[in-house]
């Protein structure tokens, strides 16, 4: 009988977590995929990165909607059997709370690690990706970006570049291009074709325009030359891709363990709650969810979302004063777990008794 049941609650939970985190994952990444097309669209990202940056930020958002639903999907699943009786008809049997917690431990279990293994090591290593791309994105814009009839702006040139018509990878016809030089000075030039070259040096591409026309001067005076020429180079630089010093959220987690950076050490304490809340929201999420019969499986879902917000930002809140240097770090953010666990201890035994039990071992001696 126990079989059949732990296989009915597995099943129950199981079904409410996938839908939950497939929910919250779509809602977050519709967004994502807005935000990162509207990248695309001002030429600040490749067209092809557009996947590659949805499966690495997804892989991110995990670290949260992992917890976040694992204990929505406990409230949900177990507030249905409230609401339909059953878990009341299940505990007349002598099914306890250990009787949950062991086909619960079957998807806890392997979320807490799954979930570790994501903040540990994954959700740096994505974040770093994601930083590789938008270098190279901005070393990579040039004039194989430009759209016909669109004005580009080539911020690392101080040019403005428009074209009316695009025939081939690099090059354009019909050219328009102003840019700033020193002193003032404007340089104005209109070619009917243009077109992208590499040179010898890696870092440096020659723009060649042909059959037009340069205007230079200062704007509002008499000083300006014009120029007509067959061809013209115009040597222009990319953006170097230099290793920086990562920031904590991207450092590996063996370089956060060794550091004695109190920014980094805020991090790895973070990293490291990740895993431990979502065991302790998912105990704490079947005490939470016990609801009257005919109550309706929403009923507690507005406290379980409050308790689950306090938690992060308590969270949050630890980690700012550890990289504030105002909590030790032999305290970290340990002090957030531990009141989230002696809640959930403490509710799980007044609702099982416990507590009444203590109390009369005690008078009995």
């Amino acid at each position: 009988m126990l079989r059949i049941l732990d296989r009915y609650i597995f099943r129950e939970i199981a079904l409410s977590w996938l839908a939950v985190t497939g929910v919250l994952l779509f809602i977050l990444l519709t967004n994502q995929f807005a935000r990162v097309l509207g990248e695309v669209a001002k030429d600040s990202l490749p067209k092809n990165a557009i996947f590659q940056i949805i499966g690495l930020t997804a892989l991110q958002y995990m670290t949260v909607l992992v917890p976040i639903g694992l204990f929505l999907a406990i409230m949900l699943a177990l507030g249905r059997l409230y609401r339909d009786s059953e878990l009341p008809a299940m505990m007349a049997c002598r099914v306890g709370p250990g009787d949950i917690y062991r086909p619960l431990s079957w998807l806890m279990l392997p979320l807490v690690f799954g979930v570790g293994w994501l903040a540990m090591d994954t959700a740096p290593k994505a974040l770093s990706a994601i930083e590789r791309i938008n270098l190279e994105a901005r070393r990579q814009a040039d004039i194989a970006s430009i759209e016909p009839g669109r004005f580009a702006v080539d911020n690392s040139q101080g040019a403005v570049i428009y074209a009316e018509t695009v025939i081939g990878p690099g090059v354009i016809e019909n050219v328009f291009m102003e840019r700033q030089l020193d002193e003032g000075i404007v340089e104005v030039i209109v070619a009917k074709r243009g077109e992208q070259r590499n040179s010898d040096d890696p870092n440096t591409r020659y723009f060649i325009l042909f059959d037009g026309r340069r205007y230079e001067g200062i704007p509002g005076t008499s000083r300006f030359r014009v120029m007509e020429f067959a061809e013209h180079g115009i040597p222009y630089r990319l953006p170097g891709v230099e290793e920086k010093i990562p920031e904590p959220r991207a450092m590996r987690t063996f370089d956060l363990m060794t550091s004695s950076n109190p920014e980094e050490i805020a991090e790895w304490h973070f990293r490291l709650g990740v895993p431990l809340a979502t065991l302790i929201l998912a105990i704490l999420a079947v005490p939470l969810s016990k609801s009257q019969p005919r109550q309706g499986r929403y009923a507690r879902l507005a406290i379980g979302l409050l308790v689950f917000i306090i938690y992060f930002n308590l969270m949050s809140a630890g980690k700012a004063w550890l990289e504030q240097g105002t909590v030790s770090p032999a305290i970290g953010i340990w002090w957030v777990h531990a009141l989230m666990l002696a809640i959930a201890v403490g509710m799980l035994s007044i609702q099982n008794g416990l507590h009444r039990r203590i109390f009369a071992v005690g008078r009995r001696k």
